[in-house]
């Protein structure tokens, strides 16, 4: 069975290589409002047709916390809760000129990276952060699906590596992701420490080593920064309805980020409110099925 790597109940919580041309009066977003916090989350990553992750769940997550979300799709997959059945890449010009289109006009207070899938999307969405002037980036180094698939290209991790760990304001690695992108083993709270210290030092200005593939009954996840770490603890949750968790959390905090919050206040409202969606998951489909995003409509 999957299982979750977010707490129980809101009481668990605790508390370029690329050249893209930008307008001289662009500060991040369209105008210079950059004390005023909106809320506005600008999410590039790829399309999920079964709504579970991927651009669906980031819609559904900024807009329960509070946030305005806006994308630029990096690909369109064809999938549901047993797998991912095709992947078709949108073209680089196209996610370039959404994304320029969004931060023109409406702006944005955050970045949230997704799928990208291959070298050349790395390079242009890495282009598009520089764009942005500023504007923090939640990167979530998506790997694989949850049903197993890859989503990044092996010789794309190098370009994440170089390109986008540098400009994180936060990194949310699973334990295979930190894996693949530190060269060290994942399989303890020791090791999700030496793997997130060693992202801090590629770059990254805060991690979020999320420990839900790591083995033991206790969940942990730890949070770390220049300033050092927060833990974050939680009974495991035993369920096979956790498909879109990464980007869920990933694109919470980002929201968080964007309407202002401090970054561990950011973390543990998007721990909460993911939690609450693993434990409410309808039970849809007959593989890895998703979360409940709406449940807050419904308190």
């Amino acid at each position: 069975m999957a299982s979750a790597d977010l707490p129980q109940t809101a009481s668990d919580r605790v508390a370029s290589d690329r050249d893209t041309e930008r307008p001289q009066a662009v500060s991040g977003r369209a105008g210079d409002d950059r004390a005023t916090k909106k809320g506005r989350v600008l999410i590039l990553a790829g399309s999920d047709s079964g709504g579970g992750a991927g651009i669906q769940a980031d819609i559904k997550a900024v807009t329960m916390l509070g946030g305005f979300a806006a994308t630029a799709i990096t690909a369109i997959t064809v999938q549901n809760t047993l797998g991912v059945h095709g992947v078709y890449p949108i073209p680089l010009d196209v996610i370039e000129a959404q994304a320029k289109a969004v931060l023109d006009d409406i702006g944005a207070d955050a970045l949230k990276t997704g799928m990208l899938g291959s070298v050349e999307v790395v390079e242009t969405v890495a282009g598009l952060i520089d764009y942005a002037n500023g504007v923090p980036a939640v990167v979530d180094p998506v790997m694989i699906a949850k049903g197993g698939s890859p989503l990044l290209e092996d010789r794309a991790v190098e370009a994440v590596r170089r390109l986008m760990i540098p400009r994180a304001a936060l990194l949310t690695p699973n334990a295979p992701e930190a894996e693949a992108l530190t060269g060290l083993t994942v399989a303890d709270l020791d090791g999700q420490r030496r793997a997130g210290e060693a992202l801090l030092a590629l770059g990254a200005k805060a991690v979020l080593m999320k420990g839900g593939h790591v083995p033991g009954d206790t969940v942990v996840d730890l949070l770390l920064t220049a300033d050092g770490e927060t833990v974050l603890e939680s009974e495991r949750i035993d369920t096979r309805h956790t498909h879109g968790t990464g980007c869920t959390l990933a694109s919470a905090c980002a929201a968080g980020i964007a309407k202002g919050l401090p970054l561990p206040v950011a973390v543990a409202e998007a721990w909460a409110y993911v939690a609450e969606a693993i434990r409410r998951a309808p039970g849809l489909g007959g593989g890895h099925g998703p979360l409940d995003h709406g449940w807050p409509v419904r308190e």
